[in-house]
């Protein structure tokens, strides 16, 4: 699909716009009704996503959490953050330690006058030096660790990560709601303290697993969806009501009368949990994979007089170009060294990013399945070269013409070997930087 040009509505740019970048979790891109799912029902993030400009080809970082997180924050590749797998609580099965010399966002945005704020989940580090205050939010309230056991509990292994800045917290009610009620209570906040931009990312952990909708939500989905399986049907309950509290937000935004100068971005940190009854469209896998489905995600970007409702794009991006965009639109000086590419000016109706730029993915994961090792894609115009264990040969998929990733095409033994060297220079460059929290 052609790019139908985010052109300007009559309106200056706004310099120092507000950002409300908002991060689900394990989204499959087939699970939005504006994305194809005809059993569910989206209009929240349906009309965000006909509001301005909309990715057809927007990437995860990773097909798990904390290396796509890692990613947004620092405008690098997953394994140059440190992060090249998952952050848990007990250290023999993490995978990652966010790299105390990266730079982070809300460091970059603070010089500019902006306050930062995290609302929900980080997954970056349950300690200092890598909690959000101390890698420059000016304030959290939210979820320290990976994933919820419950979401009306909100503990994980028996223990509260639940926290307002370093103060642990026990709120009451279901995490999605607690997530959106906080982010309507700043953005009200904010609209009494305009000579200040804000920057706030609003990363909800629906609808990861355990898929635990609120009763009168299932009870919905299934007068409404006769037939649906139990597991699809609390999946789709799950998710209609995180669209409901992320309408609720957007609500407060309009109403606080900020929504004309600022920038929504939305998207999530990977596909969707096919064991869980996700869905990732057309695409081949699910979280966890390097197929499609597995790293592609539902992505757009709304800014009122700049992005023309119903823009789309068919550039190749990745959740690490939102760090120089972000940067460049907030008036910062984007940092030398990073792998993301600024959107800034496709966002203006500007160039898109090169078709054919190199991207790459890395996860490193323990358990018989991965032992410790990482695996990988490479991605190079129409040719991906990718693994979806360690312990498995490499293939090659023309994914331009074989998108369901059906054919595998390793015959052609010059794109093989272009697409690994390519990636073992990138494992070569990522192995300086250590995984581990030094003794």
């Amino acid at each position: 699909m052609l790019l139908l040009a985010a052109l300007a509505l009559g309106c200056p740019a706004a310099e120092n716009p507000n950002i409300l970048f908002i991060l689900v979790d394990d989204l499959g891109i087939g699970d939005l009704s504006s994305h194809g799912a005809t059993d569910m029902r989206t209009p929240c993030i349906d009309a965000l996503m006909g509001q301005g400009l909309r990715f057809e080809n927007g990437y995860a970082n990773c097909p798990v959490c904390s290396p796509t997180r890692a990613s947004l924050l620092t405008g690098l590749y997953p394994d140059r953050a440190g992060v090249p797998g998952v952050i848990r609580t007990h250290p023999e099965d993490s995978w990652g330690f966010l790299d105390p010399a990266a730079t982070t966002l809300p460091q970059v945005l603070k010089p500019m006058g902006y306050h930062c704020a995290i609302i929900g989940k980080w997954h970056l580090g349950l300690e200092i030096p890598n909690t959000p205050n101390a890698r420059g939010f000016d304030h959290f309230y939210g979820f320290l660790g990976d994933m919820m056991d419950d979401y009306g509990t909100h503990r994980r292994h028996g223990i509260n990560y639940m926290r307002w800045d370093a103060k642990e917290i026990d709120p009451k009610g279901h995490a999605t709601d607690i997530f959106s009620d906080r982010a309507v209570d700043f953005l009200k906040g904010r609209a009494e303290k305009r000579e200040h931009p804000w920057f706030l990312y609003l990363a909800y952990n629906a609808p990861h697993t355990p898929i635990q909708p609120p009763a009168d939500w299932l009870v919905k989905v299934k007068a409404r969806e006769p037939g649906i399986p139990e597991k699809r049907a609390k999946l789709v309950a799950l998710i209609e009501h995180l669209d409901d509290g992320i309408g609720r937000v957007l609500a407060a935004l309009r109403e606080s009368g900020q929504s004309e100068n600022t920038l929504v971005v939305f998207t999530s940190d990977n596909g969707g949990q096919a064991d869980a009854g996700a869905r990732n469209g057309r695409y081949r896998g699910a979280k966890q994979d390097m197929f499609e489905g597995g790293i592609r995600v539902p992505t757009c970007a709304v800014w009122p007089g700049n992005i023309a409702p119903g823009s789309r794009t068919d550039a190749i991006t990745l959740t690490m170009d939102w760090f120089p965009t972000l940067c460049e639109l907030g008036g910062a000086e984007v940092p030398e060294n990073i792998d993301g590419v600024s959107l800034a000016g496709l966002l203006r109706g500007g160039d898109a990013p090169a078709k054919d730029r190199t991207l790459i993915w890395v996860r490193r994961e323990g358990g018989a399945k991965y032992g410790g090792k990482d695996y990988h894609a490479i991605r190079r115009g129409p040719w991906k070269l990718e693994q979806n264990t360690p312990f498995e040969p490499y293939v090659l998929y023309n994914v331009d013409a074989d998108p369901e990733e059906t054919q595998d095409v390793m015959d052609e033994p010059a794109v093989r070997n272009e697409l690994g060297a390519a990636l073992r220079l990138h494992l070569q460059r990522a192995g300086s930087v250590p995984w581990q929290r030094s003794k």
